[in-house]
């Protein structure tokens, strides 16, 4: 099947929501719409409505040591809320590891270099990820550009 876009998703509350149009080659991405305390359903809902990718390629995380027991709770139920809009949506979903897209790109845990890369691949889009606060939307662009590259 051709796929014309592709959606990575970067959970968490500094996270973010990447569309790769194949195409094009061209990248849009945004900070995880949130409300109060978690993931915005009805703003995911909407941005997904309007950019209409063929699937997704959710990075699947586990808790972390050291994390208290509400920041567990907080971004387990973020992690359902997307997943939960994505098959509400009918949007087929891939889960990924940040170990195995990170290691096909060559990189490890240290989030500049996932911004370095992302702006090595869309220089014409560096006003996405421009500052170290845009750590989330290089990840999500670069989960997008892993689906396009290995399951695409």
């Amino acid at each position: 099947m051709a796929y014309r876009c592709i959606c990575g998703i970067d959970p968490g509350m500094s996270g973010a929501v990447a569309f790769y149009f194949l195409k094009e080659q061209a990248i849009n991405s945004y900070d995880m719409p949130k409300v109060a305390k978690s993931v915005d359903a009805a703003a995911l809902c909407s941005l997904l409505e309007i950019m209409q990718p063929d699937i997704a390629v959710v990075e699947q995380v586990a808790s972390r040591p050291g994390q208290s027991a509400p920041a567990m709770f907080n971004f387990g139920v973020g992690f359902g809320v997307i997943q939960g809009v994505l098959s509400a949506r009918g949007i087929p979903t891939h889960l990924v590891s940040p170990q195995r897209w990170k290691r096909h790109f060559r990189l490890d845990s240290d989030k500049e270099k996932s911004r370095a890369l992302a702006l090595r691949l869309w220089p014409a889009r560096s006003d996405l990820f421009s500052l170290k606060k845009h750590e989330g939307r290089a990840e999500a662009a670069l989960i997008a550009r892993y689906g396009a590259e290995t399951i695409a």
